[in-house]
């Protein structure tokens, strides 16, 4: 048995972490196990070929995604997709678009109105998913609060480079402050044990 992941930090995003602890505990508990039973070093598959760590086996966020995968959905999450139906309403007369077909949004797992997000990509892709994506999915009448699920700093030092993480990510969330569109999203920063 490899390395199991392990939750080292939190962050309340808009009371996230006491809406989902009162309103979603036992979810909180199948989050958090499926956290503590991903075997992590199982997930180093990733032979870099980066200057600075050529050769080295590296944490793959695919591999990651998927065992999350099997674990949460065994559990009866779901991804949900929402597809994108985009508006002609908004280009220049006399200007032919391209159609676009099979455009869709999607979220990692939903349970009970309760979204989740695995994020071991770029820092943008974080933001996203917390200041656009869940309030999206909200307005949608799919979820009511988020868990967000990021890597800490000294997990991604065994990452490809670009990988973002919790401490840059709370940091910026904490200077932009909440808006009265966010909704509550408890961020979770794990770890290899």
């Amino acid at each position: 048995m490899g390395d199991k992941m392990k939750i080292v930090a939190k962050y309340s995003f808009n009371n996230g972490e006491e809406v989902v602890q009162s309103e979603y505990a036992n979810l909180l508990r199948e989050v958090e196990n499926a956290i503590r039973s991903v075997d992590a070093e199982k997930c180093k598959t990733k032979k870099s070929t980066e200057k600075t760590m050529r050769g080295k086996m590296l944490y793959s966020p695919v591999a990651l995604n998927i065992a999350f995968k099997k674990i949460l959905f065994a559990k009866g999450w779901i991804n949900h997709r929402e597809k994108c139906k985009y508006s002609d309403e908004f280009y220049i007369e006399g200007y032919e678009p391209v159609r676009t077909r099979g455009a869709f949004r999607d979220m990692d797992f939903v349970k009970e109105r309760l979204g989740v997000e695995v994020q071991f990509g770029k820092y943008a892709f974080m933001v996203y998913n917390v200041c656009a994506k869940m309030t999206i999915f909200h307005n949608l009448g799919i979820i009511d609060a988020g868990i967000e699920v990021v890597p800490v700093k000294k997990f991604v030092e065994n990452m490809s480079n670009g990988v973002s993480y919790f401490e840059q990510f709370t940091w910026d969330l904490i200077h932009r402050g909440v808006a009265d569109i966010d909704i509550p999203v408890l961020i979770l920063g794990i770890d290899s044990e």
